[in-house]
């Protein structure tokens, strides 16, 4: 028997975080005031927050004792957003190689929540968080998902990696009562596990559609080609790029707006579209976010830039200026929305992504794929991988219209944006498969240069 949605939003959600004690929705009643403040009281807020905790992280943190005493920096006169730039970047090698110097003296190691990520790099990372931190973040992304048109209380449907299995029965009553959601594996996005997400959709006629951007797309092609449509309050695109060809087709099927999501398993929510589709607004609540140039020096606005955070919730293990290994464009425009929260323009790639040209400088792999995937007929999906100098595998899964003609205007365009000589295998295969956490990647570059 379905649960009524008013019955979860208004009583089983309230009720689960009495029991828990959790801050979340809490946390959730504020967010929603605070996102209509003025741009200035936003940036009070940043600054008395980033003081907080600039506090606690000078008094309870070796790592950031010691590298700000190296660099001859006295903390206590760091006080605003201005301030924030004399302090050193932190790597995810820092994290690496002094993880238990960066978590707070005033936290147990094993009480806080543990998140592993890939990278874009392959090479793992774990990151800790106390758990009103991780109840803060959650708040965060409802606040964010009821921008796209969902409401607290409603079921949600899932495109995403290893999706969880509850085992216990404190979980499986929470999925009942309150977590209903269902899940379509991007392990395995095929005809029949679609038509399985679909059968469990009409059951539960979820309010909110949620995944991986990619995968939400090939969900909404499959549905598409078999005269099939979706109807959910709401769609949230997340984890990775969101091209404009590929929105258009998943509005098409589900007939609302896509919200393009931005993240990261480091901090949670960066930035997220309201309902008016303006650009980002930035999670200035929880997440200072600067745009840097490759020297240091902060951005214009409309200007590429390196992305670096400094989150406000986390006091297990503080993340002060670190560089996430993405890149973004900055705005100073403001939304008709009426928010106070800033907003960015657009993430333009993981660092990682950027492929090398012949001649010795770096071009953005989503503006290749689209220039490539999107505006060539026959190619279903492509990836891009850069192993050496002067080399690329393209990874391609051919569709109606493939044939020597579009392989040669593929490798014509590639070319013309990245050197003639540069030496190209192009792979016809059946599907492009996803990394670990079920994310796809159109571009990869496992070239490293200084």
């Amino acid at each position: 028997m379905r649960v009524p949605d008013a019955l979860v939003g208004g009583f089983f959600e309230p009720a689960w975080d009495v029991y828990e004690r959790s801050v979340r929705l809490r946390t959730l009643r504020e967010l929603r005031r605070s996102q209509w403040g003025t741009p200035d009281q936003v940036r009070a807020r940043q600054e008395q927050q980033l003081r907080v905790m600039l506090d606690h992280a000078r008094a309870t943190c070796p790592f950031y004792r010691d590298t700000w005493a190296a660099a001859g920096i006295d903390a206590a006169a760091i006080r605003s957003l201005a301030d924030l730039a004399r302090l050193p970047i932190v790597t995810k090698d820092d994290i690496r190689q002094r993880q238990d110097d960066l978590i707070s003296t005033k936290h147990r190691k094993a009480d806080l929540r543990r998140a592993k990520t890939g990278g874009s790099t392959g090479v793992s990372l774990e990151i800790f968080c106390d758990e009103p931190g991780i109840q803060k973040r959650t708040a965060a992304a409802l606040r964010s998902d009821e921008w796209s048109g969902w409401r607290l209380g409603q079921p949600m449907a899932a495109i995403w990696g290893n999706p969880p299995v509850a085992t216990s029965f404190k979980n499986r009553l929470r999925e009942t009562l309150k977590d209903r959601i269902v899940y379509l594996d991007t392990m395995r996005i095929d005809g029949p596990a679609i038509e399985r997400f679909l059968r469990e959709w009409e059951q539960l006629r979820p309010g909110l559609l949620f995944g991986h951007a990619h995968s939400l797309f090939i969900l909404a092609e499959y549905l598409r080609d078999h005269g099939r449509r979706l109807n959910p309050g709401g769609i949230v695109a997340t984890s990775m790029m969101l091209l404009e060809p590929e929105r258009r087709v998943i509005e098409d099927v589900c007939g609302v707006p896509v919200t393009n999501r931005y993240g990261c398993e480091e901090v949670s929510l960066i930035a997220c579209e309201c309902e008016r589709h303006h650009g980002l607004h930035l999670n200035a609540d929880h997440v200072i976010t600067e745009f840097l140039r490759d020297d240091g020096s902060p951005c214009a606005p409309g200007e590429d830039g390196r992305l670096v955070v400094t989150e406000l919730v986390n006091f297990g293990m503080p993340l002060i200026r670190y560089e996430l290994g993405d890149r973004g464009v900055p705005t100073d425009r403001l939304c008709p929305c009426g928010r106070g929260l800033p907003l960015m323009e657009c993430v333009t790639g993981r660092t990682a992504d950027f492929l090398w040209a012949e001649g010795g400088y770096r071009v953005q792999g989503i503006s290749i794929i689209e220039n490539t995937l999107t505006k060539l007929p026959g190619i279903r999906q492509m990836q891009i991988v850069q192993e050496e100098d002067g080399r690329l595998e393209v990874n391609l899964v051919p569709g109606p219209g493939w044939g020597d003609d579009v392989a040669a205007a593929l490798t014509a365009t590639l070319r013309d944006i990245l050197g003639q000589g540069v030496a190209l295998e192009l792979r016809p295969m059946e599907r492009i498969p996803q990394e670990k956490n079920g994310k796809y990647r159109f571009t990869i570059c496992r070239v490293t240069r200084r």
